[in-house]
């Protein structure tokens, strides 16, 4: 018991150091000043319907807590999609899910990202890209390219650290919806989903 509460407070140390390390590297491509809460992760995994068939598009899984959760929702590490643009993270991504189809890349173009999975439908999108650091037209055009590769209906769910939508709303081209609070995240987390309808 002793030696497992170790392995994990070293494991989360190292993430911690990690996600440190990127945010002074790549201040741009880090949104918070710790990784996203575990509590918060299994929230916007809770939104995957693990039985649909499809796979699942995770965009700036960071260090990994959103990655380990939506596996423990029940998604097959083959059937998630993760893109990370940050060399480093993604490195030791490939070292920590096996299985996972892990790409390196920007998810700002997501065409040229995806590649030969280009044309792919997903079941859902799981996104921790820190979009307040990018400019809203930036915001809106990823949401846009994203919402083309779901059913209709199906949701991309997205964390911020601000008090309104980080993609502002377009009732004629898609659904905004507040989905959660997290007051056991540090600083407090925002969830947002967005779909057609």
């Amino acid at each position: 018991m002793a030696l497992g509460l170790k392995r994990h407070f070293t494991q989360k140390f190292d993430d911690e150091i990690r996600f440190f390390k990127g945010m002074m590297h790549g201040p741009k491509t880090v949104g918070a000043i710790i990784p996203t809460s575990s509590y918060t992760a299994k929230r916007m995994a809770s939104v995957i319907n693990p039985d649909s068939g499809l796979p699942v598009l995770e965009l700036g899984p960071g260090t990994g807590v959103i990655t380990k959760a939506i596996l423990a929702r029940g998604v097959a590490p083959e059937k998630l999609v993760a893109i990370e643009y940050s060399t480093e993270f993604y490195h030791h991504l490939v070292e920590t899910f096996t299985g996972v189809n892990f790409i390196r890349g920007d998810a700002f173009d997501l065409s040229r990202t995806l590649g030969v999975l280009s044309g792919q439908t997903f079941d859902s999108v799981v996104s921790g890209i820190p979009l307040l650091n990018f400019p809203m037209a930036a915001r809106v055009k990823l949401l846009e390219d994203v919402l083309d590769r779901l059913p209709p209906g199906r949701p991309m769910i997205q964390f911020s650290y601000g008090p309104s939508s980080p993609i502002a709303p377009n009732p004629d081209r898609y659904i905004v919806q507040h989905f959660d609070f997290v007051i056991r995240n540090l600083p407090p987390a925002q969830l947002w989903i967005y779909r057609r309808g």
